[in-house]
C-alpha cells in the first residue's frame, strides 16, 4: 500500500503509524476513502506544524495538521505515538496500527454509525485469526476435564461436542 509519504515534503524522524480507513484497507477489511489518518511523534507533529501552519486542527484536545489529503495527529482519543505504535505492523516507511488498537479506536467512537460497522469487521476479523488459538485451548480444557472425572456445568456456550 503507498501511501506516497514524499507529498509531505518532509521527512519523519519516527515512522508514522497508518490508522483509519486505510489501516481497515491494509487488513482486507473495506476500501478506505481518500484521506490518510496518522499518528505521529510530538516532535515529527511539532515540525509539521510548522511547514503547514494554517492547516491545524484541534478537536477536542486531539492535536493534528492536515496537509494534502493527510490527517496527521499527535493523539486520536487521547492515546499518542507510544500507545498506537504497540504491536504495530512494520512497514517500509510506516507502521500499520494492529488490529486490536484499531478495534479499540473504533470502539470509542462507534456512535458513529461507519465506526460501528468496523468494529464488526475487525472483531470479526480478530476472532477469525483466534481459530487456531481456540482449537488449542479447547483441547487443553478438554485434557483438564478428562483428568478431573465428571463435572456439571453452571453455563456452558459455545461449540458442543
Amino acid at each position: 500500500m503507498d501511501i506516497q509519504l514524499e507529498k509531505l515534503s518532509y521527512s519523519f524522524k519516527s515512522k508514522p503509524i497508518l490508522v483509519g480507513g486505510r489501516a481497515m484497507e491494509y487488513y482486507g477489511l473495506r476500501k478506505a476513502g481518500d484521506d490518510i489518518d496518522l499518528i505521529v511523534t510530538e516532535e515529527d507533529l511539532t515540525a509539521l506544524i510548522k511547514l503547514y501552519p494554517t492547516r491545524v486542527k484541534d478537536i477536542w484536545g486531539d492535536f493534528g495538521v492536515c496537509p494534502e489529503n493527510f490527517e496527521i495527529w499527535k493523539t486520536i482519543r487521547y492515546h499518542g505515538y507510544d500507545f498506537y505504535r504497540e504491536g504495530a505492523v512494520e512497514e517500509d516507511t510506516y507502521f500499520v496500527v494492529s488490529l486490536e488498537k484499531l478495534l479499540f479506536m473504533k470502539a470509542l467512537a462507534m456512535r458513529i454509525d461507519k465506526y460501528l460497522q468496523d468494529t464488526y469487521l475487525i472483531s470479526d476479523e480478530i476472532n477469525k485469526k483466534n481459530g487456531e488459538l481456540t482449537q488449542s485451548i479447547t483441547a487443553s480444557n478438554k485434557k483438564i476435564l478428562d483428568s478431573v472425572g465428571p463435572i456439571e456445568y453452571i453455563e456452558h456456550s459455545g461449540p458442543q461436542e
